[in-house]
């Protein structure tokens, strides 16, 4: 019954039998045994046909969109079975939000193309979960969509940080509840523990690290965004053995379709690879 569900659809989608026969391969008789056979198994008619056009009846408009989900399954089946037989050629189009592709991505790419030469990139930063066109994509946070695969390439652990000059001049909070006498620069409205009162709340990190690097307060931030100024003494931890929720976590995100596709499985596992050890805190 699967695939004669599947041929109704064709039929209804192309409006004629002999439409679906061309589309399918088959000869014409077959798809109107295909349906015979339909409604013979469902005891009612699904088709009302004339000389001049195809509608469907009561009992096949309950069944058409049960037998649509099924033709486009084996739609996508049938064209990740071809992708296996012609290996996908042409760049492959990479995505990544700019704050995480510039320290992440950005020095990957050379040892991509040198692990893989035979696969060429195109790379764009932008704002984008999974933008059109586009092949993979790293992104803060999951899109929905059942359209799309993933795979979890880490949750950021999350520090708090400020300049020498800013605690110097405000002083170095020994316990998280004298927090409160400081200019706070967080994406969150609230800690994750106490109450306390923001200078600055936005969902960019980068401007909450730029914030922070100009001395503007203390900020909680994605520890990988703040290695580096960490390790030039630009940027002090504060409070290091407090425990803090960890950033959005980050994925690598794909069209379900391109699930056959070799090259976004090499890259996706490349990053797996690469972007989970450079995420964990040293």
């Amino acid at each position: 019954m699967p695939a004669q569900l599947a041929v109704l659809a064709k039929v209804v989608d192309l409006n004629g039998f002999s439409a679906a026969a061309r589309a399918l391969g088959v000869p014409k008789a077959a798809v109107s045994r295909a349906v015979a056979d339909l409604e013979k198994s469902l005891g009612v008619r699904v088709l009302e046909r004339t000389t001049r056009r195809l509608a469907l009846t009561a009992a096949g408009h309950l069944v058409y969109p049960h037998a649509k989900r099924l033709l486009d399954e084996t739609d996508t089946a049938r064209t990740q079975i071809a992708r296996l037989h012609s290996p996908p050629t042409g760049p492959l189009r990479v995505a990544a939000d700019p704050i995480y592709g510039r320290v992440l991505l950005t020095p990957l790419v050379p040892r991509f193309l040198e692990s893989f030469p035979e696969i060429p990139l195109e790379v764009a930063l932008r704002a984008a979960n999974l933008p059109e066109g586009c092949d993979v994509a790293i992104c803060a946070g999951l899109p929905g969509g059942s359209e799309l695969a993933h795979r979890l390439l880490g949750s950021p652990p999350a520090i708090l940080c400020a300049t020498p000059t800013y605690l110097q001049q405000r002083g170095t909070p020994a316990k998280p509840e004298e927090l409160r006498g400081h200019d706070l620069l967080t994406p969150d409205v609230e800690g994750p523990e106490i109450r306390l009162t923001l200078k600055l709340a936005v969902n960019d990190p980068a401007v909450l690290h730029a914030a922070a690097a100009a001395g503007l307060g203390i900020g909680l931030l994605p520890e990988f965004l703040c290695r580096q100024g960490i390790a030039t003494g630009r940027l002090r931890l504060v409070l290091a053995d407090w425990s803090l929720p960890p950033a959005a976590p980050l994925y690598a995100v794909y069209p379900a379709v391109l699930g056959a596709d070799s090259r976004v499985l090499r890259f996706v596992d490349f990053l797996a690879a690469n972007v989970i050890p450079a995420l964990s805190r040293t």
